[in-house]
């Protein structure tokens, strides 16, 4: 098996499960290939003398005949993975290093039984939807997709105007700090914190989440997925900012963007004992009572 790892830091506190995974990679003789600045940042961290296959730097050098992505880190750096593999269909998995980690659901005390099913075949995969802009056609370049959200966002004080229209059909003005698109993935990042509900991913659904709209009547709204959102964007200060997941443009003109589903989606790995309904037990601490 040849394994992608992806990762930037971790803290001193996970050095022994970093080497826990490299001892696990040893022995089943696992081939590695690893982001050049994270493999840089292990040897200087715990000394490891890692079994390295090949060393990438960027999409251009990256291997694409691995079989699987691990990215270790938490959300964020799950998102940074996903450029390498999506245009493969190469499937990721994410080790959570931190703390919360929806999307990195492997923890750090249960790499060995994660890695010993992996290994062993013991797993399924999942297909998570993702979006992207349709106009302008290519807004981020080769980059142009989401996992999580596409964001609206005012760049300064003053409120932002956005028309919505649902394929082609006027929904809502809103009077926003920003205006969320959001995946069922994404349910439980940027748009939950906004007041939107938790999609289970799979459900065919995109929701439409406003920031601090001016018109507390206006909630969050939940539409099929293969609905077009159309949004004309107005900002009396002439600039806002666009966020897909991770990667933000500032834009200096009054726009129109066409929001859809993308053709691609991403291929993650399930194991047996993981689901949607146990991370969020896990992670929101639901049926816990934290009165005390």
């Amino acid at each position: 098996m040849k394994i992608a790892l992806f990762g930037k830091t971790f803290n001193t506190g996970f050095k022994p499960y970093i080497k826990e995974f490299f001892n696990i990679i040893k022995e089943n003789k696992v081939d590695l290939a690893i982001y050049k600045p994270f493999h840089d940042f292990i040897v200087c961290e715990t000394g490891e003398d890692l079994p390295v296959h090949n060393l990438y730097n960027d999409y251009d050098d990256f291997d694409t005949t691995c079989d699987l992505m691990v990215s270790i880190g938490g959300d964020g750096t799950f998102l940074e993975s996903i450029p390498y593999v999506i245009h493969q269909q190469m499937p990721v998995i994410g080790i959570n290093s931190g703390r919360l980690g929806f999307l990195a659901n492997i923890s750090k005390e249960s790499i060995t039984e994660a890695f010993q099913a992996i290994l062993s075949g013991e797993y399924t995969f999942e297909f998570r939807t993702l979006i992207r802009f349709m106009q302008p056609e290519g807004f981020f370049g080769k980059l142009n997709f989401a996992l999580n959200d596409i964001t609206i966002h005012k760049s300064n004080s003053s409120l932002i105007t956005i028309d919505a229209y649902i394929n082609d059909e006027f929904l809502n003005t809103y009077w926003t700090d920003g205006l969320i698109i959001s995946t069922p993935t994404g349910s439980t990042a940027y748009s939950l914190s906004v007041g939107g509900p938790i999609v289970v991913p799979g459900s065919g659904n995109l929701i439409i989440a406003p920031i601090s709209s001016h018109n507390l009547t206006v909630r969050p709204l939940i539409i099929p997925d293969s609905n077009i959102i159309s949004l004309k964007v107005f900002s009396r200060s002439g600039s806002y900012s666009i966020t897909a997941d991770n990667r933000t443009l500032q834009v200096n003109r009054q726009e129109m963007f066409q929001i859809g589903t993308s053709e691609f989606k991403l291929k993650m790995l399930k194991l047996p004992k993981t689901s949607f309904y146990d991370t969020l037990r896990n992670k929101l601490k639901w049926g816990e009572d934290v009165r005390n």
